[in-house]
């Protein structure tokens, strides 16, 4: 039995309306990560995080109490719950992250900056105008929503001067690349993914790692944006030996999202289907998105060991002084960091 969905949406729709973004995030959870790197603010080229790898965490949070409410009294109370969210963001009280997590998160995205950094990539940041780029609105239909939110986006990488964008997400690729076009006139920004210009810069690693893992492709990714060979290749020139698993490429299997809130119990089932395909291939899986990461996560035995594709590439191409987060392979831990993100 799915969460009330009209009230769910509806608290995700006011949300973005009001509070630019599905789940809001406090300032400081959205921009802690960058502190000490002395990203240049704006520019003509800025990275991109569309807040999906700081929404993570509490996205968890939510999901893992929307599970218990899952066909319990509780859901009944939604209704109310969707009106004093309009009052205050009661959304947020319900994604308060696991903080160790919300630190391995920002790992990844200090990997990223280092990974481009080391490829002599230029680019800045938007900070606090690094707004959410609506994929889940997108995903679920609220398109009212969407469009008003897409224009306010589009109003603010104007202002800046930006002409290109460099994502870091298969969501956040998909809307600026080819959604925004779509339902925004005037946007032609460049927008490509950091793996799309890390393949393009073909930097040298500075390690070749000689390890064995299977990559789990994003449904987006594969068969929307048409990033498949460019993670690979990256992979195999850091010295990482790929099997494949049947399901992949233009034919990878969903990790259990974007129905993670409406309809949690199926989101797990779903990626437990998925971790029990990519097994077969590697107890290593590597995966592209920071939500195929955690719903993949949540599914799966402790002995499946699961990173985000830019922990491998950190420790292959960047050298230890700059790099946040290794794979598990290197710390013992699930994304465990290497070097603690500065609070």
């Amino acid at each position: 039995m799915p969460t009330p969905i009209k009230h769910t949406l509806g608290m995700l729709s006011d949300n973005l309306r009001k509070r630019k973004s599905v789940l809001p995030l406090s300032r400081r959870r959205l921009l802690s990560w960058t502190k000490g790197l002395d990203l240049p603010r704006g520019g003509a080229t800025v990275l991109y995080t569309g807040q999906m790898y700081q929404m993570v965490p509490a996205i968890n949070a939510m999901t893992e109490r929307l599970s218990k409410m899952e066909g319990s009294w509780m859901s009944s109370y939604f209704g109310l719950a969707r009106s004093m969210n309009r009052l205050f963001n009661l959304a947020g009280l319900m994604a308060r992250g696991d903080p160790r997590e919300a630190r391995e998160y920002s790992g990844y995205l200090r990997n990223i900056v280092a990974l481009l950094r080391a490829a002599h990539v230029e680019f800045g940041y938007l900070y606090e105008d690094d707004l959410y780029a609506g994929a889940l609105a997108h995903d679920e239909g609220l398109d009212d929503a969407l469009k008003a939110h897409a224009q306010r986006v589009q109003t603010l990488l104007r202002e800046h001067g930006v002409r290109e964008v460099i994502t870091i997400d298969p969501h956040t690729t998909d809307m600026l690349r080819t959604v925004y076009p779509k339902i925004l006139e005037g946007f032609d920004l460049k927008v490509r993914t950091y793996l799309e210009v890390l393949e393009e810069a073909r930097p040298e690693p500075v390690k070749r790692l000689s390890e064995s893992v299977t990559i789990h492709d994003s449904c987006i990714y594969a068969r929307r944006e048409g990033v498949i060979e460019q993670p690979r290749d990256l992979l195999r020139r850091g010295g990482v030996t790929i099997h494949e698993v049947e399901r992949s490429a233009k034919a990878t299997q969903c990790c259990g999202g974007p129905i993670e809130m409406l309809f949690p119990g199926k989101s797990r089932e779903v990626a437990a289907q998925r971790v029990d395909q990519l097994a077969k291939a590697s107890q290593r899986v590597v995966t592209l998105c920071p939500l195929c990461l955690a719903n993949l996560r949540r599914a799966a035995p402790a002995e499946i060991e699961i990173a985000d594709v830019s922990a491998y590439l950190a420790r292959a191409y960047c050298p230890a002084t700059t790099r946040a987060t290794g794979s598990t392979i290197e710390t013992g831990a699930r994304g465990e960091l290497m070097t603690p993100v500065p609070t």
